[in-house]
């Protein structure tokens, strides 16, 4: 896969992630209870992580 198809996969993935959390957090909003709002909270970190990692990927292939 050349590298120019791995940058536009990585950016599709990269908007979709931000998406997500963007997602998350309005419903992390909505919540009420301490186990919703920790699960929201475990949610939006797993999607942060994903997001941190495909920007870290993206970087270096751009690199």
């Amino acid at each position: 896969m050349s590298d120019a198809v791995q940058l536009i996969e990585l950016d599709e993935r990269i908007a979709a992630a931000r998406q997500n959390l963007s997602e998350l957090t309005e419903q992390a909003a909505a919540f009420s209870g301490a186990s919703d709002e920790e699960r929201a909270a475990d949610r939006i970190a797993q999607q942060q992580a994903i997001l941190d990692n495909l920007i870290q990927q993206r970087e270096a292939l751009a690199e």
